[in-house]
């Protein structure tokens, strides 16, 4: 884990830390392509294919202190916002988005453009091109793939509910057993690889063999859900496939988002064939690749693409730094850039004929209580410093100058917008300084000289611990200290280099640590609750658990009914809430900065666009 956390970290987006690191848990990515197992990787999501809104992603992220932190139920500003987004002569506050709405400049291809150029910048250019290797496995080559090859699912929701089959790809997808359990797929007839060969059920045979771990030869970033999978047959036809499962799988429907071209299957050619080589051969997608650099990159229309004609002429990518990704916006050279602090905000603003869209993001912000360090192994001291955690002004510094004003989650599986969601934190979590002392009083504990408590003639100290120097991260750090101090419990702010972050979290060497967890998919809670909840869970950062809980997470991973399935994670979740281990505190803004008319493309939730629909509106 270290050297995984070390490598994404360097792969860090242009935001401060609290937004940019993020672990990746047994994860399956949006676009359905398996993440690796404890994988920090950067919130560098651009809404680009149907897949890139919650397809397929099976976990979540976990990061720093964060942004927002709405349920849907703020009515925070009056303003209305247009879909579309703010133009950059508006001057008043920015509005609160509505959860239900998508902010991308949602439009249909009859109102969107035949032609154009779309430019935007990336951090990172391969140098492996297979996405789904080890080596390749970044966010970055993520989006560069969900121009040219295979998405096989999407979703038009914002809740992320239902998971359709991108009919480029599939005409069908389908559970015919369930004991075994086997799914069906049914291959458009049209969908052929580049090469010239049909896209069949040995690309699914292909994908199954290279990523469920059988074969050392192989690096795949994760086998989760393919490791469960007995067999891979040809059904009726070629174009048609039997998935038979050894054990039941859930959600089966986002194991294959992606396939695999049988022909770059092989071990030697899946590990070391794509590097410095994006094989458009092997892909098949509504564009191809047109050149490469390190530098650059520039997509163009495929003409063996079978589907709706793609609407731009051409998509360059400039290879740039973070740090000049804004300025680059400012100047015109790109179309789209991502914010997350006001001043990236206030620059957005002030260039003419741009926009600001704002949209709820995917991510829950937390904070991890370390269970196995002194106090805080005890649940009772847990549970005195989640009272004494004023949400609302530790919330206000945070959004302080973004206009971001929403409530208090209740859940780290559920986002608010989706369907099952609950409030799963116990009464007594609420803010209240008088039952935070109570608590302490209860446990032995006796308030000294000094206005702190201590037990045994030992002072109750707990550590803060945040990253860099970003001027808002210390502030947060200093309003906890604060805040704890009120109930008579001593802080100690820790601040430690960004460098240091993947070392400070594999060694669990931290305290009280502000971190996020990000859904890529609406059906991550389903593996991503066992993951953080369960007594051994890979995820579980806060080293507390149960034998309750590992019983009612595991009876969640076994029902096939989505309302069936968030109801039993609710009742595990409202378990392991109770041992005050981790503290949902928001739900953040995506900001995005696009040059006006730019359609398809922006804060969407967990719904995507179909990249052959992304260009410029009519």
């Amino acid at each position: 884990i270290k050297h995984i956390l070390s490598s994404i970290m360097r792969r860090c987006g242009r935001m401060t830390l609290p937004d940019r690191a993020a672990i990746r848990l047994h994860a399956i990515s949006h676009d359905g392509r398996n993440h690796i197992e404890e994988e920090i990787t950067m919130n560098k999501t651009r809404k680009l294919t149907a897949l890139a809104a919650a397809t397929a992603a099976l976990a979540m992220l976990l990061a720093g202190c964060g942004a927002g932190n709405g349920n849907g139920s703020s009515n925070a500003s009056s303003a209305t916002e247009p879909p579309a987004g703010i133009d950059s002569s508006y001057t008043g506050d920015l509005p609160m988005p509505k959860v239900t709405e998508r902010y991308d400049n949602h439009q249909s291809r009859d109102n969107v453009k035949d032609g154009g150029t779309l430019t935007l910048s990336i951090t990172e250019v391969g140098p492996n091109w297979n996405y789904l290797s080890s080596d390749g496995n970044t966010g970055y080559m993520s989006e560069l793939w969900s121009w040219y090859q295979p998405s096989l699912l999407m979703t038009d929701q914002v809740n992320g509910s239902p998971i359709k089959v991108n009919p480029d790809f599939l005409t069908d997808m389908k559970l015919v057993s369930k004991d075994p359990m086997v799914v069906q797929y049914d291959i458009n007839p049209k969908a052929k690889w580049n090469d010239g060969s049909d896209i069949d059920w040995t690309a699914f045979k292909a994908m199954w063999e290279a990523n469920n771990g059988s074969n050392p030869d192989y690096n795949p970033p994760s086998t989760d859900g393919f490791d469960r999978i007995a067999s891979v047959e040809q059904g009726d036809s070629p174009k048609q496939v039997k998935v038979t499962y050894k054990t039941p799988y859930y959600p089966w429907q986002q194991v294959f988002g992606t396939l695999v071209n049988p022909k770059a299957a092989d071990p030697k050619t899946f590990t070391q064939g794509w590097v410095k080589n994006p094989h458009n051969e092997w892909a098949a997608g509504p564009y191809k690749v047109d050149s490469f650099s390190d530098s650059q990159v520039t997509f163009v229309p495929n003409e063996k693409w079978w589907g709706n004609k793609p609407k731009l002429d051409k998509i360059v990518y400039k290879q740039m730094a973070d740090t000049a990704s804004l300025n680059a916006f400012q100047n015109g050279e790109i179309d789209a850039v991502e914010a997350s602090t006001k001043d990236d905000i206030k620059a957005i603003r002030s260039v003419k004929d741009a926009q600001l869209r704002i949209g709820y993001s995917t991510k829950t912000r937390v904070l991890q209580y370390n269970g196995k360090s002194k106090p805080l192994d005890d649940l009772q001291v847990r549970k005195a410093i989640t009272q004494a955690f004023d949400v609302n002004t530790y919330n206000n510094v945070q959004f302080q100058g973004l206009n971001w004003k929403a409530e208090q989650p209740g859940s780290e599986l559920l986002l608010p917008f989706q369907k099952g969601y609950e409030n799963n934190l116990p009464a007594e979590a609420k803010y209240n300084v008088d039952n935070a002392k109570k608590t302490l009083e209860a446990d032995g504990y006796k308030m000294g000289k000094d206005g702190y408590y201590a037990k045994g003639g030992k002072t109750l100290e707990i550590s803060f611990t945040f990253f860099g120097d970003d001027a808002t991260q210390q502030a947060l750090a200093n309003a906890y200290q604060a805040m704890m101090k009120k109930a008579g419990i001593k802080v100690k702010v820790v601040n430690v280099a960004e460098s240091k972050f993947s070392d400070t979290v594999s060694s669990g060497n931290y305290q009280v640590l502000p971190m996020a967890w990000q859904a890529p998919s609406a059906m991550t809670f389903v593996v991503s609750a066992p993951q953080l909840y369960t007594s051994d869970g890979p995820s579980n950062f806060t080293y507390v658990g149960s034998k309750k809980i590992d019983e009612l997470v595991k009876k969640a991973g076994s029902l096939s009914d989505y309302d069936e399935q968030t109801k039993a994670v609710n009742a595990a979740e409202k378990e392991a809430l109770k041992l005050y281990g981790t503290i949902p505190v928001s739900n953040p803004a995506s900001y995005l900065g696009a040059k006006k008319g730019l359609a398809n493309y922006g804060p969407s939730g967990f719904a995507g666009n179909l990249p052959q629909d992304i260009g410029w509106q009519k």
